[in-house]
């Protein structure tokens, strides 16, 4: 394991594995004018109307934005952030069992990407548990440290419900019911992924993830205090400067397919840098396994047709499992209809 895991390895060295060296023409970094765009901060205690619209508002021109006064009880974020620096702390044979690179595996320990890269390695090691819904059955996670079980397993409710509350805000901004994503499309399991991303040497030869769409319904992310997250702007990158005491929301594929693209998934990447290790907390809102992903009838009409292919949760995932630096938009390929060069609205 310990040749496999990005923490464990020397930190010493001057020079990245070539393994781990992407194509100069991928690595465009954040321009000025990239790095002068913020992600949009919606505080959640402020009045109902007001956050819904800042909400809407954010995520139809961003598909990203910081939420603060969210209601999560800081101690919970204290305690998960200390719970994943002690996980990643402990000696490597406490980790060995768990270290796997099957990726049918729920729970595992693993570097690099989760999805299939083509080849290119990431600079990332993670932990990822999933917290299945509705029993919370966390028998198959890691035993050490021992209060992980019962932190994480807290922290995947609540990082739910924030969640389901701002899934619920923009229903009522969208004119649907307040509980319409309920359900399957939401209520298969939550996935969490802790990020911990260990000094780089050499940060501008590669990416601690490359850039993707999240394949799932909506992500809420626990940032950490060290930059390293960047999402896409009008053709830039915009650097992401964490909040403090706030989470990064994201929309997911899914939730643009369900709304015909009302909403936008969009792509984002990690970052490295040469100082100091980072950590983030990805909790991924992820639909039952029976689920149907599609345009919902109340996004399609006459001047408005399906834009989007229907399929099962399990295509819509091998679809989108490969990842390509060579694509701009690299996870809409297979999932849209495109349209003919012929008169009409003939798609395909």
């Amino acid at each position: 394991m310990e040749e496999n895991v990005l923490h464990l390895t020397p930190s010493h060295a001057s020079s990245i594995p070539d393994g781990f060296v992407l194509p100069a023409g991928h690595l465009r970094p954040a321009t000025a004018a990239g790095a002068n765009v913020s992600l949009p901060v919606v505080d959640m205690s402020g009045g109902r109307d007001e956050v819904r619209r800042a909400i809407l508002d954010a995520g139809k021109e961003h598909g990203f934005f910081q939420v603060v006064g969210h209601g999560v009880p800081q101690q919970a974020i204290r305690d998960m952030e200390a719970v994943c620096h002690e996980f990643f702390e402990m000696p490597a044979a406490d980790k060995a069992a768990f270290y796997s690179e099957d990726k049918s595996k729920p729970n595992r320990l693993f570097s690099g990407s989760s999805y299939e890269t083509l080849g290119e390695k990431y600079w990332r090691d993670c932990l990822r548990l999933v917290y299945p819904l509705p029993s919370g059955d966390t028998s198959g996670w890691p035993h050490k440290p021992l209060r992980l079980r019962e932190v994480v397993a807290n922290y995947a409710v609540l990082a739910r419900g924030l969640a389901m509350e701002i899934l619920q805000l923009l229903c009522e901004g969208m004119g649907l019911r307040r509980d319409y994503f309920d359900g399957d499309i939401s209520g298969g399991r939550v996935a969490v992924d802790i990020n911990h991303y260990p000094p780089c040497p050499e940060p501008s030869r590669t990416l601690g993830l490359p850039p993707h769409c999240d394949r799932d319904l909506i992500t809420v992310l626990l940032p950490g205090t060290i930059p390293g997250l960047e999402v896409a702007y009008n053709g830039d990158w915009i650097r992401v400067q964490p909040v403090p005491n706030s989470f990064v929301v994201n929309f997911g594929l899914q939730l643009e397919v369900v709304t015909n693209g009302t909403l936008k998934s969009v792509e984002h990447r990690a970052v490295t840098n040469s100082a100091a290790p980072r950590m983030s907390v990805a909790a991924f809102i992820v639909p039952a396994d029976g689920c149907v992903i599609g345009p919902a009838e109340e996004f399609v009409g006459d001047d408005n047709p399906p834009r989007y292919r229907t399929m099962s949760v399990g295509e819509f995932k091998r679809t989108h499992n490969v990842v390509s630096l060579g694509s701009s938009i690299n996870q809409s390929i297979g999932v849209k209809i495109q349209e003919q060069p012929a008169e009409g609205d003939v798609k395909q």
